[in-house]
């Protein structure tokens, strides 16, 4: 598909919610090793809040849904991955605020914005094994899309290759936030699991746009 329509997104939506349920014991058991291991349990709520939020809304503005859904989210589960995924969404969102439609150009503005919006709120940047590390590469990707004008689902693909590739390089990284930095050196024999996380929305949005 070319563009996403405002029914297409809440598609997705509920498409990323049955993800995050798949994936919860996975993401456990990830988190779990470095981490308080709270991670899948965290991303089954705030993903099934999104889309339960969407359901309801009967607006035509794809940022508004994005950014009143993050609200819904943050209410979800105000932990600190929470918290993040949260922002996130309200900062894409605002960042699409009155479109009816996403595009290649509307999608890099989202995961621009998302991930300026993560990185602001937890202080962190790439190359300090979080969910950073996945997220920018594939928010670089979609500028890149832009200026080379690839269709949506172009775009999306070549973005989920990046965010698995910065995924997999966390992997030799020392963890520099939350638990998993007390680890030190030990925490390099790790995938990092935000990275993890943030790999599997973008490879759902990748996927969800291929059909």
């Amino acid at each position: 598909m070319e563009k996403l329509s405002i029914n297409d997104v809440k598609a997705f939506l509920s498409q990323m919610n049955a993800v995050a349920a798949e994936n919860k014991d996975y993401l456990i058991e990830l988190d779990g090793k470095m981490g308080d291991g709270d991670l899948g349990l965290t991303m089954a709520a705030v993903f099934a809040a999104i889309d339960e939020f969407s359901a309801g809304w009967n607006e035509d503005d794809i940022g508004g849904l994005l950014m009143k859904g993050g609200m819904a989210m943050s209410k979800a589960a105000p932990s600190t991955m929470g918290t993040l995924m949260a922002t996130g969404f309200m900062r894409g969102g605002k960042a699409l605020k009155g479109c009816t439609e996403m595009g290649t150009a509307e999608a890099a503005s989202f995961w621009q914005a998302f991930v300026g919006g993560i990185m602001d709120r937890g202080k962190a940047k790439p190359g300090d094994k979080t969910i950073i590390d996945s997220l920018f590469p594939a928010a670089e990707s979609f500028e890149a899309s832009v200026a080379a004008e690839d269709d949506l689902a172009s775009a999306a693909s070549r973005a989920k290759d990046a965010a698995e590739k910065g995924r997999d390089n966390t992997v030799g990284m020392v963890a520099q936030h939350g638990r998993a930095a007390y680890y030190q050196e030990k925490s390099s024999e790790i995938m990092d699991p935000g990275a993890t996380m943030g790999a599997i929305l973008v490879g759902t949005f990748a996927d969800f746009i291929a059909g």
